[in-house]
């Protein structure tokens, strides 16, 4: 069976694609996926490389039952050889994720993370980092909302690979 790699990144790594790592994570175990589904996440920028998640990012997660754990670190050029999706979180870290691509397959890698949003119309998942308690909380709803979307996604994917796979035999 197909296994997928999915890579979610913003600018530091250290609030909204933690967030989405943990949030897709949780929701990649609790359907029995984890097998299948790996998870991580990256900053186009080194400012807080090795460090974990804003506190903020993980008090406001923790009220929601996610744990933000992961240590943040760049995102580079062979990220593309693993990864078979990498959500940016706005069109910034698009740009600059796009420019590292070493081809047209690994750009068609990339998508924005608002683009599996089921609920929400925002155009992208704002950077809470000089924001308040609100802004935080913007972020895990648009996050949650968007994580089962890519989740309902691959799991279709799936599905459809099994079904080639059946139709071959």
């Amino acid at each position: 069976m197909k296994k997928y790699r999915a890579l979610f990144v913003c600018l530091g790594n250290i609030c909204r694609s933690p967030a989405a790592e943990g949030i897709f994570r949780k929701l990649v175990e609790d359907q029995g996926l984890s097998d299948i589904i790996k998870v991580d996440s990256a900053g186009t920028a080194g400012y807080h490389t090795g460090e974990l998640p804003d506190s903020r990012m993980r008090q406001h997660g923790a009220r929601r039952g996610y744990e933000f754990d992961s240590y943040s670190r760049m995102f580079v050029e062979e990220d593309f050889d693993y990864f078979d999706i990498i959500l940016a979180m706005d069109d910034n870290n698009l740009r600059d994720i796009i420019r590292l691509a070493p081809d047209v397959e690994s750009q068609k890698k990339v998508h924005r993370m608002v683009e599996f949003s089921q609920r929400y119309g925002h155009d992208h998942v704002p950077d809470p980092y000089y924001s308040g308690a609100d802004g935080f909380e913007l972020v895990l709803d648009l996050l949650e909302d968007a994580c089962e979307g890519l989740l309902n996604a691959i799991k279709e994917d799936i599905c459809m690979e099994k079904h080639k796979k059946k139709r071959l035999e």
